[in-house]
């Protein structure tokens, strides 16, 4: 992976080595459990030797010889108690920031809106506030290589004793890569300085056109679009990332019963609908673009912009992608969202058919270099307020409350009312993916 010099580059070799996998290099496996451990009081030491005996298969964003992919691989992130725990009193501790010290659950209803069913106080068994303190990942290429990954990791946790497993959760990739309300899912991604990405339309949009997004806004230790390197000098922070870790619930049946009634029972109609509230078709090409026609089915597309759709009259204003990732939506180029991307790891959950009480839905995963700043920002100002888009105090129409409104623009506009709750999160947590080095250090001690 070699970094590009010049504007918004940063020269010389992105170090994948250091890395933990899938952090800038999404893993190409359809299948994974998340095994959540939590460390007793005084149990720091057992938590080191886990983590000792985990490092020679920790996977690495090195790139996989050609026709040589893993049948599975291995990651290890830390909530800030779970750091505690294994790393008492060391200094490097007062580096990390306060979004990441206080958790998810501390701060879900200030910064994320978490309210009524979505409260921390309702969210599930080891995915609320000292639920857990070490995640490790298993992506596999099937779900049966996935299920004895997990169940060799139990043991292992089981025979060192102070250590439990505080929650396993499974996911897959469904049929087509779609998500549960039947779109395309987890394709556009930034364009990341080295990544080989072409940036038009997931990068920086500057005077000399698109350039990549700096290494820095996701990796600690590394250039950010601010000219500024987060993590500072601290080497137990370079080359990490942080890891938001968000289980959501998706309600199909509302969704779809919604839809078909905005749409008077015309099902033709309730699809539109549903390319309008989210952005894309269900194919996940951008509305921005005609409808492609031709052999094969239709591949999803990034390198648009909004720029030349101010009003929104080819996709709303309020569309869940474009407030997701507004691009150039918000004038001066990118100049105003530069600094508030996300690279997004998720996956789906639960069975791809089933009825009214069911749970399914999506483990939403992102990385970024700042929580507050990037993750956030996004839900708190973008999802959950209209105004930077002229929409006033509207939600996101897919992620917010039942009461929020939105305006699809044409002559005349039209107005979708009356929602339903469609998603409802379950738990999550923040978490810190250390670079290869600072994991060999926390394990030494």
């Amino acid at each position: 992976m070699t970094g590009e010099a010049g504007e918004g580059g940063e020269g010389g070799e992105v170090p994948g080595h250091d890395i933990q996998g899938n952090v800038l290099r999404g893993y190409p496996l359809d299948h994974a459990a998340h095994v959540f451990l939590a460390i007793a009081d005084g149990a720091g030491a057992k938590g080191r030797r886990l983590v000792r005996d985990i490092l020679p298969r920790v996977t690495t964003g090195a790139p996989w010889p050609p026709g040589h992919r893993p049948a599975r691989t291995l990651n290890a992130a830390f909530t800030y108690r779970g750091l505690e725990a294994l790393a008492p009193g060391r200094a490097w501790l007062e580096a990390l920031p306060e979004d990441f010290r206080e958790g998810m659950a501390a701060r879900a209803e200030r910064e994320l809106g978490d309210r009524g069913p979505s409260a921390s106080d309702s969210w599930e068994a080891g995915l609320g506030e000292g639920g857990a303190d070490m995640l490790l990942t298993v992506y596999a290429a099937s779900a049966g290589e996935r299920d004895r990954g997990a169940e060799a990791l139990a043991g292992e946790v089981a025979g060192l004793g102070g250590l439990r497993v505080a929650r396993v959760q499974v996911t897959d990739t469904l049929p087509d890569a779609r998500e549960h309300f039947g779109f395309r899912d987890g394709f556009s991604q930034p364009a990341v300085a080295g990544s080989g990405r072409s940036p038009r339309g997931e990068g920086v949009r500057g005077r000399l056109g698109w350039r990549p997004v700096r290494l820095g806004e996701f990796v600690l230790g590394h250039l950010d679009e601010d000219g500024v390197v987060p993590g500072g000098e601290e080497e137990m922070l370079r080359n990490g990332t942080f890891m938001v870790w968000r289980k959501l619930a998706q309600h199909v049946e509302e969704w779809d019963a919604w839809r078909l009634e905005a749409a008077g029972g015309d099902p033709g109609v309730a699809r539109r609908i549903g390319w309008e509230v989210v952005g894309r078709r269900d194919d996940g090409t951008s509305l921005m673009r005609p409808a492609q026609t031709g052999p094969g089915p239709p591949e999803p597309d990034n390198e648009f912009a909004y720029g030349d759709d101010p009003h929104g009259r080819r996709c709303p204003l309020g569309a869940h992608v474009r407030r997701a990732s507004p691009r150039d939506a918000l004038g001066w180029g990118t100049v105003r969202t530069k600094r508030h991307r996300l690279i997004r790891r998720g996956m789906a959950y639960g069975p791809r058919e089933g009825g009214a009480g069911v749970d399914r839905g999506l483990v939403f995963v992102c990385l970024n270099a700042s929580i507050a700043r990037q993750f956030e920002f996004v839900q708190a100002a973008w999802l959950g307020d209209g105004a930077a888009f002229g929409l006033g105090d509207d939600q996101d129409f897919l992620l917010g409350d039942p009461a929020t409104k939105m305006t699809i623009q044409g002559d005349p506009p039209r107005f979708l009312t009356e929602g339903r709750r469609f998603v409802t999160t379950r738990g999550g947590h923040y978490l810190f993916v250390p670079g290869m080095e600072a994991l060999r250090r926390l394990a030494a001690g």
